[in-house]
């Protein structure tokens, strides 16, 4: 990039060490040269824009402050930015992850149950004691009508073919079954 300071044409890597002596001239063109490596990178881990412009943002700030702190013995200048990019896009969603997953525990601790489980557990153990009576009530060839239809789910037709019996047993078997255990149950069953 050719600058209005009378510089050819530099990388990152002889930029970056006039940065660190503060030259402000050396900053804009590594500015211009890395701005928008440094943008894509971070919008890639971020992908909400307006986020991955402050990142960015960020980034570039800390290459201003912090350039004294790259070594070209361990690698390239746009090698050392990029991964400043990275890390710092990284913690952003680390950090808003862990915000949510407090948010999340906070509501989960705040949230009252709207009833009691033990009650309910409780309460479904006894309708299934009611129901288990109220079966045994019926004859044998009712319940077996009636536990294949409603518990194991098959239909009217499937049942008289598993029970060898015509269709018209099996509805009359039924129609039966279900009359008896409305009775037993106290009408709650239709």
């Amino acid at each position: 990039m050719t600058s209005t300071r009378g510089r050819d044409r530099m990388g990152a890597d002889e930029l970056l060490p006039r940065v660190a002596q503060g030259d402000q001239g050396a900053f804009e063109d590594l500015y211009g040269l890395v701005s928008g490596q440094v943008y894509g990178l971070v919008r890639r881990v971020l992908r909400d824009p307006a986020q991955s412009e402050e990142v960015a943002q960020e980034v570039l700030l800390e290459l201003w402050r912090g350039a004294g702190r790259f070594d070209p013995e361990r690698g390239s200048a746009l090698a050392w930015i990029l991964t400043l990019a990275h890390r710092r896009a990284v913690d952003r969603v680390r950090a808003a992850r862990a915000a949510s997953d407090r948010e999340e525990r906070v509501a989960r601790r705040a949230q009252t149950p709207a009833f009691d489980h033990v009650a309910e557990e409780v309460e479904a153990g006894l309708e299934r004691e009611w129901v288990r009576r109220c079966l045994d009530r019926l004859t044998a060839l009712q319940r077996q009508s009636v536990t294949l239809a409603y518990y194991d789910g098959y239909t009217y037709r499937e049942v008289a073919h598993r029970l060898s019996v015509p269709l018209g047993t099996v509805k009359t078997r039924m129609r039966d079954g279900l009359m008896r255990l409305r009775e037993c149950l106290g009408g709650g069953l239709a």
